[in-house]
């Protein structure tokens, strides 16, 4: 398998979807099912027993997984962008935006 075009941390924005236009920050990738748990992005009710951390119960909102073709890795400035990768003089491989030519982090 490829590797991704993103990872945790990075700011992302839904190009597509029902939760088109929203940006956040990835929480979690899960590379199995090509998802990502965004911030803010796709979230959906649960029903949660009384725990200790919950004591009450009742209906939690939480994130849900978005499909990662859906997604697209924003820049230092907010600009959404494609990805490319290039080798550091090291041979490591590092990932810029197409657009801005700048380096993600």
């Amino acid at each position: 398998m490829s590797k991704l075009h993103l990872k945790k941390g990075d700011n992302v924005l839904v190009i597509s979807g029902t939760q088109k236009g929203k940006k956040g920050t990835v929480l979690s990738v899960d590379v199995e099912k090509q998802r990502a748990i965004v911030e803010g992005v796709n979230l959906v009710s649960k029903h949660a027993r009384p725990s200790t951390e919950n004591p009450k119960g009742g209906i939690v909102k939480k994130e849900a997984g978005v499909h990662i073709s859906n997604l697209m890795v924003c820049d230092k400035n907010g600009k959404p962008g494609r990805i490319g990768r290039k080798k550091d003089e090291n041979g490591k491989s590092i990932r810029y935006s197409k657009k801005t030519g700048e380096e993600i982090k």
